[in-house]
């Protein structure tokens, strides 16, 4: 299904106006997509794969943003170093870590964000709000020096009932305001996708990350965004 060029730039003028940034969620789309996006300016695009991530900055324009949004692995940080804008998915303390430890070795101030467990579903990854406070203690500490933690990231569960959805990004935006001031001069909300990015904006998020309605639904048996 080729790129819908229409539906970008009438979500990328409509989401500017409120001043949020979208990703493009590319993950599984090829390079010539991203790059047909690319050519009508657009430069923050999200992948899930690490191996699929390194390959197509190697094959785009050094120009483009890339977001990390997917669930990440310790032993594959230090491929994703020298390319990532922003880590999106920090889901653990032990994560958190192995950044640091990682972007010290490549000399490298790294931002990321702090993915909070808001949805039902097992399935989903993140922090619960123990966890986030020890982070956020640790940070004022000053253990993660070559981190700029810029905010937090959060998925609502998988499902048409707008009202759950609604509770768990709300859920989200109390502990973003309850840290923002940890999170530096221009602190990022990330939440809201293709299903309910509207929703997600009218509750504060200044962050989306759309790619269905962008590039088209991907292959069976995979969900989100």
């Amino acid at each position: 299904m080729p790129v819908n060029t229409s539906a970008y730039q009438s979500i990328y003028k409509e989401l500017a106006s409120s001043n949020v940034t979208l990703v493009a969620v590319s993950k599984t789309k090829p390079a010539s997509d991203i790059l047909e996006l690319y050519n009508l300016g657009h430069r923050d695009f999200g992948e899930n794969y690490v191996q699929e991530l390194t390959d197509k900055a190697k094959e785009l324009p050094a120009g483009i943003r890339w977001h990390f949004i997917g669930h990440l692995q310790t032993n594959k940080v230090k491929l994703i170093i020298p390319i990532v804008q922003l880590i999106h998915g920090v889901d653990s303390l032990k994560l958190l870590r192995e950044i640091q430890k990682q972007a010290a070795k490549a000399g490298k101030k790294v931002e990321c964000l702090l993915q909070v467990h808001i949805a039902m579903e097992e399935t989903k990854f993140g922090l619960d709000e123990t966890e986030l406070a020890e982070i956020i203690s640790l940070s004022r500490a000053g253990e993660f020096s070559q981190l700029a933690i810029r905010g937090l990231m959060g998925m609502a569960s998988f499902t048409e009932d707008m009202d759950k959805v609604g509770a768990e990004l709300r859920h989200l935006k109390s502990l973003f305001d309850k840290y923002a001031v940890d999170f530096g001069q221009a602190p990022i909300l990330s939440m809201g996708m293709s299903s309910d990015y509207r929703l997600a904006v009218s509750l504060g998020s200044n962050m989306v990350r759309i790619g269905s309605l962008l590039f088209g639904a991907r292959s069976a048996g995979t969900t989100g965004h």
